[in-house]
């Protein structure tokens, strides 16, 4: 993040004591400033232009910046631009002080350029043009939006394509997007492969967020991709940890974490896998767990037996809060796909509760309604990522470490590898031979001929 030199910080603060900005709001005022600075180093745009607040605006709005905050940040900024050419101010300061009508025109001219206390911007005729297009790009990813949610992709692929599509936005300057083509694609993605240097797998994504952008958003196809490169993927041999280290690892988890994180490893689940869980989901009886995986898939896992006693105990606390919810008027658990709507009472009912449920009740903000969501995903991270330090680990451990030790385990016990296709939920056996790099390799090399078998 840049620094805003000490000499740029005393004169603003000095306009923000004769705006009179109270004193409590000045580390924010000095905070958007230098946001907008370091925003303009990034992009490349100019920090003395007035065309590059409304995009400063956007990419606040992009952020999660709610309304409050992004005209906060747009206020100090025009007070920025009223220090931003200090000569055309002087000039009318340093006039002899018998031209009064002259020293009050370039007052006014200063006030009709820079206007302060105005909320409205002074836009040129560039900046309608902009906001023409600006209105063009929100309604886009609007419908970028409403696409994905259509064919039920995951909300984290929603967050992923919109925040490539805005950077590509950002990036064309606001480009009118009915005048885009497949060489706007090649550029973009091209500065973020040689300037930025990203990852491949970032690549990939990113040309894929806009593959969709324009086939189902701008109607149109990449055709012809020669000027673009794919990057390919490095060769990756996941970490996978002894037993001796997973266990080391499970001393020092605290309740609910420790039984989440074995669950993990028991079934080879994801960490979104393990944390969605419904009461539903567990058959006790039958001694199977039934999980919904990515692509909306499902399928079935043996409850390990080891932890069968912990799990049942879990769930009666589960059902325990969920009365006392209920008692002090709750209104359910989170749903999905319209559920609650169809089966009113659904929310509530125990089958429907999260296995881990989060520990504080949350309050929806446009129905003012008490739901409770399952575990964060940081929490868990976070006590991993302490427990996993206090083992002593001398690998890179994460949640997912602990899927691919549950596959490389299953091949080490001489488990067949298509069945670990089917525990793991993938759609290609290519995906799961990659932990046959992870185990030692148990194959004789000796040419031999079958005939010279012993039976």
């Amino acid at each position: 993040m840049i620094q805003i030199d000490p000499q740029t910080t005393k004169k603003y603060k000095m306009i923000l004591i004769n705006n009179h900005i109270p004193e409590s709001d000045a580390p924010l005022y000095l905070k958007w400033l230098r946001y907008y600075l370091d925003f303009c180093q990034k992009y490349r745009y100019d920090k003395n232009n007035r065309a590059s607040l409304p995009l400063f605006v956007e990419k606040l709005k992009s952020k999660g910046q709610n309304l409050n905050q992004q005209n906060q940040a747009g206020h100090s900024i025009k007070l920025f631009y009223s220090s931003s050419n200090p000569e055309k101010e002087n000039r009318s300061i340093n006039q002899p002080s018998g031209d009064n009508n002259y020293v009050q025109s370039k007052v006014m001219e200063t006030q009709r350029q820079y206007p302060i206390k105005s909320s409205i911007p002074d836009f040129t005729k560039a900046q309608k043009d902009m906001n023409t297009c600006e209105q063009k790009w929100h309604n886009k990813l609007t419908a970028l939006s409403g696409e994905i949610q259509m064919r039920h992709y995951s909300p984290k692929t929603l967050k992923s394509y919109r925040a490539w599509v805005v950077k590509f936005q950002l990036y064309l300057k606001y480009k009118n997007p009915d005048l885009l083509d497949i060489e706007d694609v090649k550029k973009f993605l091209t500065y973020q492969a040689v300037k930025l240097n990203i990852a491949a797998s970032s690549q990939n994504q990113g040309f894929n967020a806009l593959l969709f952008f324009y086939r189902h958003i701008l109607g149109k196809e990449f055709g012809k991709i020669d000027g673009i490169v794919r990057a390919k993927k490095r060769p990756y041999i996941p970490v996978v940890l002894s037993q001796n280290e997973i266990y080391r690892v499970f001393e020092h988890l605290k309740y609910p974490f420790d039984l989440a994180i074995k669950l993990m490893y028991g079934c080879g689940l994801r960490l979104f896998e393990c944390l969605n869980l419904r009461v539903k989901d567990f058959n006790f009886d039958a001694g199977v767990l039934t999980i919904l995986g990515k692509g909306k898939k499902y399928r079935t896992v043996p409850i390990p037996k080891s932890i069968r006693p912990d799990l049942e105990d879990h769930m009666r606390k589960v059902y325990n809060l969920n009365q006392i919810d209920i008692a002090d008027g709750y209104d359910g658990a989170f749903m999905f796909d319209r559920i609650d709507k169809k089966y009113k009472n659904a929310a509530k009912e125990f089958i429907w509760q999260w296995f881990f449920p989060s520990k504080a009740i949350t309050l929806t903000e446009d129905s003012n309604e008490k739901r409770r969501y399952h575990l964060h995903e940081t929490h868990l991270q976070r006590a991993l990522k302490k427990a996993v330090g206090k083992a002593r680990l001398t690998k890179r451990a994460t949640s997912h470490t602990f899927r691919h030790s549950y596959a490389s385990h299953l091949l080490e016990a001489n488990y067949d590898i298509r069945t670990i296709q089917e525990l793991l939920g993938h759609s290609d056996i290519r995906t799961t031979m990659i932990y046959t790099h992870t185990i030692k390799s148990k194959t004789i090399k000796e040419a031999k001929s079958p005939l010279d078998f012993k039976l």
